[in-house]
C-alpha cells in the first residue's frame, strides 16, 4: 500500500507539472493579450490539474482551463496592451539634415519617435543588392486621426534622386493602429539611377492633419541578393483569382500577438482569437514562392446589441520587408461579418514588374505579416469586450524553386523551421531566442494529454518493476 500511495503521489506531481509546463509554454507569446481574468482562469485549470491526483477527469478539466487562458476567450477592462516591440531594437535619432543622418545597418531593427509634421533622415551604405528600409509607425492608442494622415517612406541617392517610395495612411478607417511601408532601391541593369553603391538616404516624413501625437517607429534594414541570372519579367496574363473554400477541421485557438516581432505564426487553417476594441493583433504566415495567399477575417455575433458600426475591422497584408500590400475593412452591426483580402497573384520575383501595389508586394518568398484591429467605437456599442475574431487562412499552390539568388536569401524564403514554427504557433518572439524555447514548444505541441499519459506511464512501468523485484 505504502508503494502504491507513493506512485500516486508521483503521478500527481507529473500532472500537475505537466500542466504547468503547458501554461509556460502558452503564456509568452499569447498570454499577455488574454488579461487578467484569461490569466486567473489559467490559474484555476491548473489548480485542477493539481486536483486530479486522484483521477484523469480533474486533469483534463486542468487542462480546459489552460487552454481557456491562452484562447482569451474571457472579456476584460482595463488598458489594452501595448505594442510589442522588439526588444533588441536599437534606440536611435533621425536627423533634420542628410548630412548628419546615423547609418542603419542591414539585418538591425531601430527604434525613433516622429514629431507631428516631422521629417527625419537615416543613412544607409548599399552594396550591389537590392535593399529595403520598412518602417511602422505606432501612434498612440485613442489618439486622434482623419483621413489621409500617415507617413511617407523615401530613399533616394546622394542628389537627391528618389529611389523608391511608399506611403501610408489611415484612408476611411479613422482610427489609430500601426502602420507599415517600406523604402526600397533596386539593382536594374536597364536604369541608370540609384544603381551605385554609396551612400543613400532615407527619409522618414508625417503627412498629418489631425494628430498632434509624437508616432514611435520601429525601422528594420535587409538586403536581398540579385540574381545570378535574369529570369522572366513578364507577368502571366492568366492566374487562379478564385477564392478557395474555407479550410476544413474547424477553428482551433491561437492568440494573435501584439507587434510584428511577436506575431503569431499560422499555416493553413482556421484560426479563433478574441481582440478588444482598438486592440490590433498580429500574425504571420510562411509563403513559399509559388504559393498564393488568401485570407479572410470574420467578427462573431453580439449578443449586447445591434448598433452599425462603420469600418469596425481593418485587416491588413504586409510582405516579408514589410511593404505594405493589400488591406480592407467590414462594418458590423452584432451579426456575423466577414471580409476578404483581394485574391493576389502566386508570390514571384517577377510581380516586382508591376505598377500594382498589391501584385508588386508578391514579391518574394518569406513571413507575410497580418494584422487584424478592431473600431474603438465597438466599446461604446457593445462594451469594452472581446469579440470573437476567425481568421481563415489558405494556401494555394505547391512550393517552387527560387529565382535563383547569386547568395543567401535569408529572410526571403521558407524553411522548414518556418513551416515547423507555423504548425506549432511559435511566434516571431520565440523562434528569434533560439533552439531551446523551440524545443520547449514542440514538446508541447505534443499535446498535454500525450505528456500526461508518458508520465502515468513511466510510473507505471516503475510500479510493476518494483512489485516484479
Amino acid at each position: 500500500m505504502k508503494t502504491q500511495a507513493g506512485i500516486g503521489r508521483r503521478a500527481g506531481a507529473l500532472i500537475a507539472a505537466a500542466a504547468a509546463v503547458g501554461a509556460v509554454v502558452a503564456l509568452p507569446g499569447q498570454g499577455a493579450a488574454a488579461g487578467a481574468e484569461n490569466a486567473a482562469a489559467g490559474r484555476a485549470g491548473a489548480g485542477n490539474a493539481v486536483a486530479g491526483r486522484g483521477g484523469a477527469g480533474n486533469a483534463v478539466a486542468g487542462r480546459a482551463g489552460v487552454q481557456g487562458a491562452v484562447a482569451g476567450r474571457a472579456g476584460v477592462e482595463g488598458a489594452l496592451p501595448p505594442y510589442t516591440f522588439d526588444s533588441a531594437a536599437q534606440r536611435v535619432q533621425g536627423a533634420a539634415s542628410s548630412s548628419d543622418a546615423v547609418e542603419l545597418r542591414t539585418g538591425q531593427t531601430y527604434r525613433d519617435t516622429l514629431k507631428r509634421n516631422g521629417k527625419v533622415y537615416y543613412r544607409v551604405n548599399l552594396d550591389q543588392q537590392n535593399a529595403y528600409v520598412s518602417v511602422v509607425a505606432v501612434p498612440r492608442a485613442g489618439g486622434k486621426v482623419e483621413y489621409g494622415d500617415g507617413f511617407k517612406v523615401s530613399m533616394q541617392d546622394g542628389s537627391g534622386t528618389e529611389c523608391g517610395y511608399q506611403q501610408a495612411n489611415f484612408s476611411s478607417s479613422e482610427y489609430t493602429r500601426p502602420l507599415a511601408a517600406y523604402a526600397r532601391r533596386i539593382i536594374d541593369a536597364d536604369s541608370s539611377t540609384c544603381q551605385r553603391a554609396g551612400a543613400y538616404y532615407v527619409l522618414v516624413e508625417r503627412e498629418s492633419k489631425a494628430s498632434t501625437d509624437d508616432w514611435e517607429l520601429e525601422i528594420r534594414h535587409a538586403s536581398e541578393p540579385v540574381l545570378k541570372k535574369a529570369g522572366p519579367t513578364e507577368l502571366p496574363e492568366v492566374w487562379a483569382s478564385g477564392t478557395p473554400g474555407p479550410p476544413a477541421g474547424g477553428p482551433q485557438p491561437r492568440q494573435g500577438g501584439s507587434g510584428v516581432h511577436d506575431a503569431t505564426s499560422l499555416t493553413q487553417g482556421e484560426w479563433r482569437s478574441d481582440i478588444r476594441p482598438g486592440q490590433t493583433l498580429f500574425y504571420r504566415v510562411p509563403v513559399d514562392w509559388g504559393q498564393q495567399l488568401f485570407a479572410t477575417a470574420e467578427l462573431g455575433s453580439s449578443a449586447t446589441g445591434d448598433e452599425y458600426i462603420g469600418h469596425a475591422l481593418v485587416l491588413s497584408l504586409e510582405n516579408p520587408a514589410l511593404g505594405h500590400v493589400d488591406e480592407n475593412t467590414v462594418s458590423y452591426s452584432g451579426k456575423p461579418a466577414t471580409l476578404a483580402l483581394d485574391a493576389l497573384r502566386p508570390v514571384a520575383h517577377e510581380n516586382r514588374s508591376s505598377y500594382d501595389e498589391a501584385t508588386n508586394g508578391m514579391r518574394f518568398a518569406g513571413w507575410y505579416y497580418l494584422s487584424a484591429t478592431l473600431n474603438p467605437a465597438m466599446a461604446k456599442e457593445y462594451g469594452d469586450t472581446t469579440v470573437p475574431l476567425t481568421l481563415r487562412v489558405s494556401l494555394r499552390g505547391n512550393a517552387k524553386p527560387g529565382p535563383g539568388y547569386d547568395g543567401d536569401p535569408g529572410q526571403f524564403s521558407v524553411t522548414a523551421d518556418d513551416k515547423e514554427a507555423a504548425e506549432k504557433g511559435v511566434s516571431g518572439a520565440q523562434a528569434a531566442s533560439g533552439s531551446d524555447s523551440m524545443r520547449v514548444v514542440a514538446a508541447a505541441g505534443i499535446g498535454s494529454g500525450t505528456v500526461l499519459l508518458l508520465g502515468l506511464g513511466g510510473w507505471t512501468l516503475v510500479a510493476r518493476r518494483r512489485a516484479a523485484a
